[in-house]
């Protein structure tokens, strides 16, 4: 499986915009579906939002939709998420995942996808929203 490094992670204040990269190394790219999750304290890991290879199909959590946008530049192996509107309730430890299964593509497009879905992982990184 790809390898992945996240980065962009940090402080910030809430309405306020931060964006996380994650560079991917190991294998082609493009046959990745890739997605963040984020796990706050005492919660579950939650898919935050996915793109398929191709960057045709996107999904969004409810409760980022309009605020965050994923994107893919498969020339750099890099897929980012754009974070605006930052509330307090989005920081938590955002994960950076990929998989080539076309079974995680299909549930990502349709919402259903769970972190057992995807075979690699960055290691994380922090947002912290203050209010």
């Amino acid at each position: 499986q790809v390898q992945l490094v996240e980065s962009g992670g940090g402080l910030v204040q809430a309405g306020g915009s931060l964006r996380l990269s994650c560079a991917a190394s190991g294998r082609t790219f493009t046959n990745y579906v890739m997605a963040w999750f984020r796990q706050a304290p005492g919660k579950e890991r939650e898919l935050v939002a996915g793109i398929t290879w191709s960057g045709g199909d996107t999904y969004y959590v409810d409760s980022v939709k309009g605020r965050f946008t994923i994107s893919r530049e498969n020339t750099k192996n890099t897929v980012y998420l754009q974070m605006n509107s930052l509330k307090p309730e989005d920081m938590a430890v955002y994960y950076c995942v990929a998989d080539d299964d076309p079974l995680a593509a299909l549930k990502l497009r349709r919402g259903a996808a769970r972190p057992g879905d995807f075979r690699s992982w960055g290691q994380g990184t922090r947002v912290s929203v203050s209010s």
